[in-house]
């Protein structure tokens, strides 16, 4: 299939490149020409703005938005709505609130324009692992897509298969789903997120104890000297609690157990807000997820081993970068 994919940064590019890989066509913008070059030279049309990349595109067009959630993609649907044709496409792959894709999803079918959220789980290691993805829209535009669905999604790979699963959906086993109607896909993608926040911060509290156990105002013979990698490394094999978010954690301390490149300043996407809020708008407890938003904040005032941990992981799956002005306040 073809396929228009607009933002070529940490994910986008490598969604090019697997479908590419796969025998799609991609036809490629992004505001920075020196992306587009790239991935022109291994094989994808490149596009000067919107109006050029929809010109290259066969009706009916598709086309992925992969740009920050906000007022960036906003300004880019609305373009988009303004140079496509009845009976195309638009797919966001961001991390967008499912209440704009609501709002879009009207806005846009009043246009005669299908629109698809598609919650997005795979960060820089895409290109080879694949993509989990949750897919938000009618039915038979995701049904008419799924070659690109499926051609991004990981498919079964090693994974066990669940035993009782003949009489649900195959594609869940391959790594997406069709989890309904116009914003269904990024809120699964939501709540996704806000227990990724408290898996992590289980791994990060669990680690700072440890490292703690060798205080020197412990008694004698109560002082643990743990090797700190070592115990990555073992609870990677066999464990209960082991997972990609541990093996990238035994991956940091493995280069260095001090975690010194990190200053424990941790940002938050935004979904784990949102998680919150969908909890308090159906008055479900959710304590392990709010304090593990909470401990982000903090972790912006005084920064933690704990918090060494959060930002080790965040740089490993999805290549999140600590901001500079990371130093604690005084």
């Amino acid at each position: 299939m073809q396929l228009g994919i607009i933002g070529l940064g940490r994910m986008g590019g490598n969604i090019a490149r697997r479908l590419m890989k796969n025998g799609h066509t991609t036809v490629v913008y992004d505001r920075a020409p020196q992306a587009v070059q790239a991935l022109v030279a291994e094989g994808s049309v490149g596009a000067s703005d919107l109006a050029d990349l929809v010109s290259k595109l066969t009706p009916p067009r598709a086309v992925w938005v992969m740009l920050p959630a906000g007022a960036v993609t906003q300004g880019t649907i609305d373009q988009l709505s303004r140079l496509m044709s009845p009976g195309d496409v638009i797919i966001d792959g961001g991390n967008t609130n499912w209440k704009d894709d609501v709002r879009r999803g009207k806005e846009l079918a009043a246009k005669g324009l299908d629109y698809i959220d598609v919650g997005t789980s795979g960060g820089v290691w895409g290109l080879d692992r694949g993509y989990c993805m949750m897919i938000g829209g009618k039915t038979e535009t995701v049904t008419r897509l799924d070659p690109i669905f499926a051609t991004l999604a990981p498919g079964i790979g090693n994974v066990p298969r669940t035993p009782g699963r003949d009489k649900h959906d195959p594609r869940a086993e391959q790594g997406y789903i069709h989890a309904g109607p116009c914003g269904a896909g990024h809120f699964v993608k939501m709540i996704h997120n806000g227990i990724e926040y408290g898996l992590m911060q289980a791994y990060a509290e669990g680690f700072d104890i440890l490292r703690s156990a060798a205080n020197e105002g412990r008694a004698e013979g109560e002082k643990f000297d743990f090797n700190m990698a070592d115990i990555a490394e073992v609870w990677r094999r066999g464990s209960v609690v082991t997972s990609w978010l541990l093996d990238l954690t035994a991956s940091a301390l493995a280069a260095d157990e001090e975690l010194s490149e990190y200053s424990g300043f941790v940002e938050d996407s935004g979904e784990g807000r949102w998680t919150i809020e969908a909890a308090i708008d159906q008055a479900v407890p959710a304590e392990v997820l709010t304090a593990a938003l909470y401990t982000r904040f903090r972790s912006r005032q005084e920064h933690t081993y704990a918090e060494k941990i959060l930002s080790a992981m965040r740089k490993g799956f999805g290549g999140h970068v600590e901001p500079k002005n990371s130093t604690p306040k005084a």
